[in-house]
């Protein structure tokens, strides 16, 4: 089945409010990725979705395609294992030339990891201050400025924690698929409904649509698989709790790094076969959330 590359371009006069009570970030800059496939991947605070995308992010590049990670997290330690170190942020170059973007390089902002992958942190206002939404929208602004998307196959946005604000929820105007890590604990799959219910906000007023459920950190599926098919959603891989996945990143390294074993290899094969499942594309998901006391009701014991 071919990916298809949805319209991202909706009229003004047919936009509606993305949720009740909502404060809407409009960003003028829309990605133009051309055949790029565009993706942002949410999920609770600490579930490992800057280890998840990463390694996502080479299982692309190993199969030949050209990526580029975004980072959207003021802690901006999106793409370390990618780089080995710590980047500067487009908001932190921003300020050196006092937001004349027309002086930057692209040098300045984009960095190249491991295999190839293009990396960028957005980065993020000080703590209390501003917007995220604004920061994604410069990030984006200097991508096409500087034509970085022209030659890209994939790009993933890599986005803080469970807070879907309108800032922070601000890639999922730019994306074609939402991608949701979660483990398989009532924490997590609650923060996941809570995704679910902002990207099908989105989805309104913008080309965005769940694509679905990666399970990380977990022994076991069975509550997500029982969530995922009481509102809809699908599990397209499941990686589990291993010891080299927490070394890697002490190692500052991506799992296609470490030092090859039984285990890590099998891993390192989901992220491919998960990689190869995006890049061949599938049918958007149509989920439907639970209403917060029904998912209390539905994870709880008695």
């Amino acid at each position: 089945m071919t990916f298809t590359v949805l319209d991202r371009t909706t009229s003004a006069t047919a936009k509606q409010p993305d949720g009740d009570g909502s404060v809407q970030v409009r960003n003028d800059v829309r990605i133009d990725a051309g055949k790029a496939k565009v993706f942002a991947v949410y999920g609770k605070g600490g579930i490992g979705k800057s280890t998840t995308s990463s390694n996502l992010s080479v299982a692309f590049s190993k199969l030949g395609k050209r990526v580029l990670q975004i980072g959207c997290d003021p802690k901006h330690d999106s793409t370390f294992t990618l780089t080995k170190r710590l980047m500067p942020t487009v908001i932190d170059v921003l300020e050196q030339v006092n937001f004349h973007s027309e002086e930057l390089r692209t040098e300045d902002f984009v960095f190249e990891g491991y295999n190839g992958v293009m990396c960028v942190e957005a980065g993020g206002p000080p703590a209390g201050t501003g917007c995220g939404g604004y920061v994604v929208g410069q990030t984006v602004k200097l991508l096409k400025e500087h034509h970085l998307l022209d030659d890209t196959d994939v790009v993933i946005f890599d986005v803080l924690g469970d807070v879907v604000c309108g800032g922070f929820a601000s890639p999922l105007q730019h994306a074609e698929r939402g991608l949701i890590v979660t483990a398989n604990d009532f924490d997590s799959i609650f923060a996941m409904n809570r995704i679910v219910a902002a990207i099908q906000a989105k989805a309104k007023n913008y080309g965005v649509r769940l694509g679905g459920v990666i399970a990380n950190r977990s022994a076991g599926t069975d509550e997500i698989d029982r969530f995922n098919a009481a509102v809809g959603l699908k599990r397209l891989a499941h990686f589990p709790d291993l010891d080299a996945i927490r070394r890697s990143r002490l190692k500052k390294s991506t799992l296609f790094e470490m030092d090859p074993t039984p285990e890590l290899e099998a891993v390192q094969n989901e992220y491919l076969q998960l990689a190869a499942g995006l890049w061949a594309g599938s049918e958007p998901l149509d989920a439907r959330p639970m209403k917060d006391r029904e998912i209390f009701d539905f994870l709880g014991y008695d």
